[in-house]
């Protein structure tokens, strides 16, 4: 309602302005005009309408752009979409730009679709902003154009992007379990080596690493995983890393950068 208001009131003004210059460049009596605060002897009128539009031309667009972050209509489901499209609004709050991030979503049922998400994103973090990366996402069924991104440590969140690196062979048939039901326990990175194989813009690491439970005795484990180029450089000799195993088969390991809160 409050962004309908501020086109009105700017485009009345806008008319206001574009009258009162237009009876200045061509009217033929200057003394009177049809415009209320205006004449020969009301110049401050035309001043204060002016100011007045400037405002809400600036801190109009700044409030229209902060209200273009909508929240989908309707019951909101989680979703994993991935980024195809990236690109600036023009409008920046702070020297903090703004971006349009269009994103196709992969719902649990139905066929992809792909909305739009709208943020203000620092210099810092936009370089994470890549084509193809994976975001957890919520959703309406009857609102697919809205989409807001969901909050990483909400366990539901955090098992829906699980799933999606399951179902794209990101990570190993073989290490689904010990991934899903085993113990999260400390370890280090021994050897990385790059196999060559490249699956969703993700890089598969051979690692040789140590296992390093609280209070128990240390052992090494072959395992690999699929990384985003910019996250090698967390899996480098020495790197403390975290890794999941199963007690009944200790060399079987799928391994995280973060510590996965709750387990």
């Amino acid at each position: 309602m409050l962004r309908i208001v501020f086109v009105i009131v700017w485009l009345l003004l806008s008319a206001w302005l574009l009258i009162w210059v237009g009876e200045g460049l061509f009217g033929v009596d200057q003394r009177h005009s049809i415009l209320p605060f205006s004449g020969e002897d009301t110049l401050g009128g035309p001043i204060l309408i002016g100011v007045a539009w400037g405002l809400l031309l600036t801190f109009g667009g700044m409030f229209l752009g902060f209200r273009g972050r909508r929240i989908p209509r309707g019951e909101q489901q989680i979703g994993v979409g991935t980024i195809v499209e990236v690109s600036r609004t023009g409008l920046t709050v702070n020297d903090v730009p703004q971006y349009d991030v269009f994103i196709r979503v992969t719902p649990s049922a139905g066929d992809d679709f792909i909305g739009q998400l709208r943020m203000l994103v620092e210099a810092t973090d936009a370089a994470a902003l890549q084509v193809g990366q994976p975001l957890a996402v919520r959703y309406s069924p009857t609102d697919q154009d809205t989409i807001e991104l969901a909050d990483p440590s909400d366990p539901a969140v955090r098992d829906a992007l699980l799933q999606w690196r399951i179902g794209r062979g990101l990570i190993d048939p073989s290490q689904v379990r010990a991934r899903t039901t085993g113990t999260q326990v400390p370890a280090s990175v021994l050897e990385v080596r790059p196999t060559g194989r490249r699956r969703e813009g993700q890089s598969e690491l051979a690692l040789k690493v140590l296992m390093a439970p609280e209070g128990a005795a240390t052992w090494e484990a072959d395992t690999t995983v699929f990384v985003y180029p910019q996250a090698i450089s967390h899996l480098q000799v020495g790197a403390p890393i975290w890794a999941f195993y199963r007690r009944e088969d200790p060399q079987t390991v799928a391994i995280t950068i973060e510590k996965e809160a709750g387990r």
